[in-house]
Parts: C-alpha cells; structure tokens; sequence
C-alpha cells in the first residue's frame, strides 16, 4: 500500500465517522446481562425474597434522558428510561440469586441522580450515582447514595469511540450494582 492510498483511506474513514456523527444519530444501549459475580454476592448474602419497586430518575443536567455520546444520542431500551434500566439490572441479579419475589415484603426503590457518559480523544469516562432504598412492611432500612466512575480506552475516530462507549454502559451498571451488594447495610436490610 502506497502512502497515497494509506492516507486517502484514513482520510474516508475519518469522513465517514465525522458524518455518522453528523447525522445525529440514536443508538439504543444493550440490554443488560446480569453479573454472574453480582449474583453470587446476593446468593453468599443469604437475602430473604425482594422485589423491585419504583425506580425514578431525578431532573438534573448530569441525568439526562438519552446520553449524548459525540452528537450520537444513546437511549435506554426499558421504555427508554435509563431509571428502567437500573430496576432491570436489579431484578435481573435478584431474579438469577433466586430471590426476586413479587409479593415480597421486602422491597427496593431508587432514584437514579446521575448518568452520563464522556467520550474525548483518548479516554472515555462514565458516571452513576443513585439512591437506593429498602423498605420492609413500609419502614425504610435502608436509604443510601451509590456512585461509580469508570473509564476505558476510547479513540479519536468517533467510529471507534462511540460503540465503545456504547458497549460499557451495562458494564458501568454491573459495577454500581457491585458497590450496592458490597455494602454490608443494604444486605443487612435484605434480611
């Protein structure tokens, strides 16, 4: 390959990614895949059976509907709500523990206060941050904020960059339910 064609086909390539990015495009986060790590700390937690309640999403800047990945727009697939999505992960985990039981008495809320994704030349970056809490026969046991930070290697090339950062949203989610099992107050509530 010559330094003429290696540069003209560099050159489509970033004239490609600059015109998806262009166009505004909307992307759909993947459905979340429960942590077989997550559920193993509900199932060694020994949790009497749960069930999922109301899940909100707070009205902040930093919480936005659809996440803005380099004027691409990323939505949730749970009725396109990313506070749907956590109460997904959640039922998911609890549902593979063997503990998520609709009738329970034991139930788990939350406010979802912060979402978003950051994706420059480099390094991309995500934040979390919500509220969960737990409530047994209508007495909260627990009301605490989770928040994570995470980060992966991105790329100029907003084709590159964008299904990146696409792919570590569940990723992201795995990681903030990981703090909320590994808290022993919220297992303790879970009992």
């Amino acid at each position: 390959m010559t330094i003429f064609s290696a540069r003209r086909t560099l050159t489509l390539a970033v004239a490609l990614s600059i015109a998806a990015v262009a166009c505004g495009c909307s992307l759909t986060a993947p459905r979340y895949t429960a942590s077989l790590e997550n559920v193993q700390k509900l199932k060694d937690a020994e949790i009497q059976p749960t069930k999922v309640g109301a899940f909100q999403a707070a009205s902040a800047k930093d919480n936005p509907t659809t996440v803005s990945l380099r004027g691409a727009s990323l939505a949730s697939p749970y009725d396109n709500s990313y506070a749907e999505y956590l109460a997904e992960a959640l039922k998911q985990e609890l549902s593979l523990a063997g503990k998520l039981t609709p009738d329970a008495q034991i139930e788990v809320s939350g406010v979802l206060q912060k979402n978003d994704i950051n994706i420059p030349i480099s390094t991309g970056t995500g934040d979390i941050s919500a509220r969960f809490i737990v409530t047994r026969g209508g007495s909260v046991r627990y009301d605490q904020v989770k928040t994570i930070h995470d980060q992966w290697d991105s790329s100029f090339v907003g084709a590159v960059a964008i299904p990146r950062a696409q792919e570590e949203y569940p990723i992201m989610v795995q990681k903030l339910l990981a703090e909320l099992y590994s808290d022993a107050a919220f297992t303790q509530a879970l009992k």
